[in-house]
């Protein structure tokens, strides 16, 4: 029954303390605003009947990007290895792992709320030296049993709401660190679109210098043919080898830059580059597959960002820390309560009258220490603006990618349209004069500068549209790649 009585009296003040526990010391988080302007400079008009520079307007259906974003481009290689990246990129293993951590970290500061239970359980022969100071010999016994088996529990009324505090700053961290978690993952599936975009106009420009240093051959061939009948001088001949092998110094030179891009797809996809291969598939310029991505309004940007949420995350965490400072001021309210049976043998260890409790509150309050509490204050304040700065500049720096990309997808469609007329052009006039030194009106010299003409706009058409796929990647990654804050998990 007394023990019972026990019971009850803990209850009943702990009871009594609880609606102190309500209160809640520091400042209340609200997100800081950041300058947001209502639209993008480099935005196209909407235009309901036309798309334009790889933009188009949202539709009720399809206001946004999809989490698998790459398959807008139809390749099927490039979804094969996209759908890689999830189960088997390291980096991605990594900042999962440290979600996890984060995650368990909430429960860790969850336990704080509840009281703390420990048993330590002894059992020892004890005999008082008769040689002690002040100590009667009368006294002095053969020995005693002590068998001991005390229940401590010690609770923390969180007054001030330092406990609560750090729960949501925990659980606010781990939100942090799985939008953290998505901006690496967003990362990777960009970086690995470009590189397979990279590759693939390796492989296109590849193959249009082995087509050149085959017309090279034919074209040495026919001034050999042109020397040999007494029709062009040796300096003709010279110069169509001299076009011939730096075509093919050009083409082995390629052959290191497609190995880069493979390596590095190779680490992307969790592989060894000595065991990963990836058969040539020349990019296709003629038919190019440039996405038509939705539009979106700079403070959508804020929600759809990883990034811009991870710093946010962490901005309204190191407001609650401030919190937790300012709680340090106030007085600390424990409950403990230690109960248990103690004999002295093992024959009355578990008797009745062998029990024994105590219970009680505890007040605690630091009365001086040199100013650490509030150079504390001080600190998570700064910290505090540290994280506002960060994320301002984050979701600057958002609003700047969003613009590059966008001009540079507009710029880089005129400029292919201009390139794709230069080439023409070329192409015309090594046609041109390929004839008229056939002809014997021209000297050689202007058939090797056409030449050389031609395959530099030919390539720079491969080049502007490798930049064009990358803008779209980038402009796609800018906006978050179809993921929002609804996908933050709650605990």
């Amino acid at each position: 029954m007394k023990h019972a009585s026990l019971l009850r009296t803990a209850s009943v003040m702990a009871a009594a303390l609880l609606p102190l526990a309500g209160c809640t010391v520091g400042p209340n988080y609200k997100r800081p605003a950041v300058p947001t302007p209502p639209a993008f400079k480099e935005q196209p008009a909407p235009d309901a009947n036309k798309t334009q520079d790889g933009w188009k307007p949202g539709q009720p259906a399809d206001t946004a990007l999809k989490g698998d974003w790459w398959t807008i481009y139809n390749d099927a290689g490039l979804n094969a290895l996209e759908t890689q990246v999830d189960t088997a990129n390291q980096t991605l293993k990594a900042a999962e792992a440290n979600f996890r951590a984060a995650r368990a970290q909430i429960g860790y500061a969850r336990s704080f709320e509840a009281p703390t239970v420990g048993v330590a359980p002894s059992v020892a022969a004890v005999r008082d030296s008769a040689h002690q100071p002040y100590f009667s010999e009368t006294m002095v016994n053969s020995g005693e049993g002590n068998f001991s088996l005390p229940f401590d529990m010690n609770y923390e009324i969180d007054l001030w709401g330092r406990i609560r505090r750090g729960v949501t700053a925990a659980r606010e961290q781990a939100q942090a660190l799985d939008a953290d978690l998505e901006s690496v993952r967003l990362s990777l599936h960009a970086e690995l679109a470009m590189d397979y975009f990279g590759l693939r106009t390796s492989d296109a420009q590849t193959r249009l210098l082995e087509d050149t240093v085959k017309a090279y051959t034919q074209a040495l061939q026919l001034t050999q043919d042109r020397f040999d009948g007494g029709a062009a001088p040796m300096s003709d001949v010279a110069q169509a080898r001299t076009q011939l092998d730096q075509a093919k110094v050009e083409l082995t030179d390629l052959e290191v830059q497609r190995t880069q891009y493979e390596h590095a797809i190779a680490v992307l996809v969790g592989k060894a580059p000595a065991e990963f291969t990836l058969a040539p598939t020349p990019l296709n310029q003629q038919a190019p597959v440039i996405p038509q991505i939705p539009a979106a309004l700079p403070a959508e940007l804020l929600e759809r960002r990883p990034d811009i949420a991870g710093d946010e995350r962490r901005m309204a965490a190191a407001n609650e820390q401030i919190g937790i400072a300012q709680a340090a001021y106030y007085p600390t309210l424990s409950l403990s309560a230690v109960f248990g049976l103690q004999g002295t043998s093992a024959l009355n260890w578990f008797n009745w009258p062998s029990r024994f409790w105590a219970v009680g509150p505890t007040f605690s309050e630091t009365l001086f220490d040199a100013g650490r509490r509030k150079s504390t204050k001080l600190m998570t304040e700064a910290q505090y603006d540290s994280t506002v700065a960060t994320y301002s500049q984050t979701v600057l720096s958002a609003f700047q990618q969003v613009e590059d990309n966008l001009a540079a997808q507009r710029v880089l469609t005129h400029e292919a349209d201009q390139q794709h007329q230069a080439t023409e052009s070329a192409e015309q006039s090594l046609d041109l004069f390929q004839t008229r030194y056939e002809g014997g009106v021209d000297t050689y010299l202007q058939v090797v500068t056409w030449q050389t003409a031609a395959l530099n706009n030919q390539r720079n058409d491969l080049t502007i549209m490798q930049r064009r796929l990358d803008a779209s990647v980038l402009l796609i990654k800018a906006l978050g790649g179809g993921w929002d804050t609804s996908k933050l998990p709650g605990f």
